[in-house]
């Protein structure tokens, strides 16, 4: 077997955080013959604090002193760089990216490349727009519509946590905090321990000043105080260290890994979890002719294919109205032959034996249902289709290319059972009329989705996106103002003053 070393994360250069000071632990991954060995840096408490201590010394040098339209170039360059196959930065990701995460290399591939698009500067300016009206706040005080002036801060550590189910899904809150110029340390997830620290030393190269403003380490679990989280417990004190230190953490993960990071923090630590999402689709009547149904099926494999269903925003279940040329049931054999094309194309990462038993448990859920559902397509084929003519319930598949489809008399029968599941809606896929698309958002988005796209769409979302319906920059900061009395106080104080 081939075995391959790599060194992860990323450290600014610090007394006492040089390769041969930190203590390592080694990641191991295996594909196709090859055996990857990640090592990634495990800090003790003294050395967190240190490293703290200097991001924000350097971000207070470097970073809250460039215009926001300066940090936007500087991102923009490094993805120009990622968006270029002949570039090392981008070697490496579609190299080894695909050996951690299991996923087929093209789809791998194609998904960086779409993803990396979504940051180029037009596509930043416009993400920053949508938080604020007036970007410049986050450079200076601006005046304010009702007097006096506003002035947006980031935080004063920015602490990310990050979750492996999607390659480079890191890229998302790094530049989220970069953008409201926050020193930064992340946390690597085990699953995908590469692409933030190739990040941070990219960012590096393009922008020098931005090299210490950034760190990424490592540690097991949630990261207990004791060390006691996580497979091994690999801790090194550095996990206690950070959330006594960070003002701000955004995290990504599972909800039980977010309850238990939660609870490690300060009361006074600004908390902003993004954790499992159910994601489903709706296909009218409308998009059911023998043109467009094979069309929209297509599309809606793709959605269930792109990372065999990790993200938060892959769809679950299709609800599907009965009332047109193509049947309901029509629609879930071209989707159940749509997924099996794409096997052959994006072939289904191998699945570990938990995995393929939660797969299988699933699909014997159906067979044994009666006639509530019937399993399409082989038992054995790397994909699932399961269809039902009465109305199911929101739930979760097995995951893994594994997806039900359900006939309905009208799309607004789906609602309630959508509305059942409030706490884990985000994204749902809609392929219908444009009046039927806007009555049925007014009534999903009280039931509490809270981002509709197109089917095919659905993970890939636009750059600027409310993420779980909350403002991705705005909740970053704080704001603040001077009042207008404030402004007219100064005045007899000024040397021109009478």
């Amino acid at each position: 077997m081939n075995i391959e070393r790599i060194t992860a994360g990323y450290l600014p250069e610090l007394p006492g955080l040089r390769e041969a000071e930190l203590q390592w632990h080694v990641l191991p991954f295996e594909r196709g013959g090859v055996r990857l060995e990640v090592s990634v840096p495990l800090l003790t408490g003294p050395q967190m604090h240190a490293l703290a201590a200097h991001v924000r010394r350097a971000a207070d040098r470097h970073l809250r002193a460039m215009p926001v339209a300066e940090i936007i170039d500087a991102i923009d360059r490094a993805i120009a760089r990622l968006l270029d196959r002949s570039d090392p930065y981008r070697r490496q990701a579609e190299t080894w990216l695909p050996v951690v995460s299991g996923y087929d290399a093209d789809m791998v591939r194609l998904g960086l490349t779409g993803f990396f698009k979504t940051f180029r500067a037009a596509q930043l300016r416009r993400f920053v727009a949508e938080d604020f009206a007036n970007p410049a706040v986050l450079d200076g005080f601006q005046p304010a519509p009702k007097g006096g002036a506003v002035r947006a801060f980031g935080p004063d550590l920015l602490m990310h946590s990050w979750a492996g189910n999607v390659p480079a899904l890191s890229l998302w809150s790094l530049v989220c905090g970069l953008l409201v110029k926050a020193p930064a340390i992340g946390k690597l997830a085990s699953a995908e321990p590469l692409f933030a620290g190739w990040f941070a030393r990219l960012l590096a190269e393009v922008h020098p000043p931005l090299a210490d403003c950034l760190a990424v380490v490592w540690w097991s679990g949630a990261g207990g105080v004791d060390g006691a989280d996580g497979a091994d417990g690999a801790d090194g004190g550095g996990a206690a260290a950070l959330h006594a230190e960070a003002d701000t953490v955004l995290a990504y993960g599972g909800n039980q890994t977010l309850q238990a990071l939660r609870q490690r923090l300060p009361v006074t630590t600004r908390f902003l979890p993004h954790g499992h999402k159910l994601g489903f689709g709706m296909v009218g009547a409308a998009a059911l002719d023998t043109l467009k149904a094979p069309a929209v099926a297509r599309l809606a494999a793709w959605d269930v294919m792109r990372y065999d269903q990790q993200g938060c925003y892959s769809p679950h279940v299709f609800y599907v109205e009965r009332s047109a040329p193509v049947s309901a049931r029509a629609f879930a054999d071209y989707l159940a032959a749509e997924l099996a094309n794409l096997q052959r194309r994006f072939a289904r990462r191998p699945l570990e034996l938990e995995e393929g038993a939660a797969v299988a448990r699933w699909q014997q859920s159906v067979e044994w249902s009666g006639d509530a559902q019937q399993l399409l397509g082989p038992v054995d084929a790397p994909w699932s289709v399961a269809y039902s003519d009465s109305l199911q319930p929101l739930a979760p598949t097995a995951l893994y290319r594994t997806i039900a489809v359900v006939g309905v008399d009208r799309l607004d029968d789906a609602v309630p059972v959508v509305a059942a599941q409030r706490d884990y809606l985000q994204t749902a896929g809609i392929a219908a009329s444009p009046e039927q698309l806007y009555r049925l958002a007014g009534l999903l988005g009280a039931a509490g989705v809270t981002r509709i796209s197109a089917i095919g769409s659905m993970s890939m979302p636009e750059a600027g996106w409310h993420h779980d319906g909350r403002f991705n920059l705005l909740d970053l900061v704080r704001m603040t103002e001077i009042e207008q009395s404030a402004e007219a106080a100064a005045q007899p104080f000024a040397p021109y003053a009478d």
